[in-house]
């Protein structure tokens, strides 16, 4: 196995103990930091392939962390919490995290979840081409979008989105298929998940050109195809 160093930012040392004795187990190179100014700081200055990220953290929070985390590295980012809101969840996820579990969770859950997110992680590093469809180019290497020519700024999530269905252009996905790639886990909830992403996408790809690349197939899911009809 690859040596991946993942850093975990917890302030409960019990837990931090806990997840370095297993993870160092499983064959991980593991680092720790015990607030949120010395995880961010951390994250700042060396390499790591994954972050486990608390929420309820001293100096700063969770959510702040991987804000900050997100405007200079897209490295898989799992949060870990005691809470188990919808809204913190949901949250997490939009400003940039890759995963979410909730405490207690079971170690063995944890590790696939890991798994997942660098086994995601060394398939971007090592799809090195450009993806375009129409006049909508995405360059994998350096996660920039633009149509026409013109940049498009898009969340991360928003990203993995479009990816996901440029990397399967033509193809009918549906919202059960779309939630298992792109979130990377079982989504518990609504699928609705997916709508409000594309229509996200929509706004910013689709809404202000003429050419329409996001096509809903009722009843199944959505569609990019290269169209000038709106659907």
């Amino acid at each position: 196995m690859k040596n991946y160093n993942i850093l975990i930012v917890e302030d409960e040392k019990q837990i931090v103990r806990f997840l370095e004795l297993e993870l160092k187990h499983e064959g991980y190179m593991i680092d720790t930091a015990f607030d949120g100014r010395e995880g961010l700081k951390k994250a700042e200055e060396n390499k790591y392939d994954l972050i486990l990220l608390d929420i309820m953290l001293p100096g700063l929070n969770g959510m702040e962390v991987c804000r900050r985390i997100r405007q200079f590295s897209n490295i898989p980012v799992i949060m870990l919490t005691a809470k188990d809101d919808v809204t913190d969840k949901v949250m997490g996820l939009d400003i940039g995290a890759d995963d979410y579990i909730t405490k207690p969770f079971a170690i063995e859950e944890l590790l696939a979840r890991i798994r997942a997110a660098l086994r995601r992680k060394d398939e971007l590093v090592n799809t090195g081409e450009n993806l375009q469809i129409g006049d909508l180019t995405m360059d994998l290497s350096k996660r920039q979008v633009s149509k026409n020519g013109k940049s498009i700024e898009l969340t991360k999530r928003e990203y993995d989105l479009l990816e996901y269905l440029m990397k399967n252009k033509g193809i009918v996905l549906t919202r059960e298929q779309i939630l298992e790639k792109v979130w990377g886990y079982d989504y518990i909830g609504d699928t609705n998940v997916v709508d409000v992403y594309i229509r996200y996408l929509r706004s910013k790809i689709d809404d202000t050109f003429k050419t329409k690349l996001i096509h809903t197939i009722r009843g199944v899911g959505y569609m990019l195809k290269e169209n000038t009809n709106e659907n």
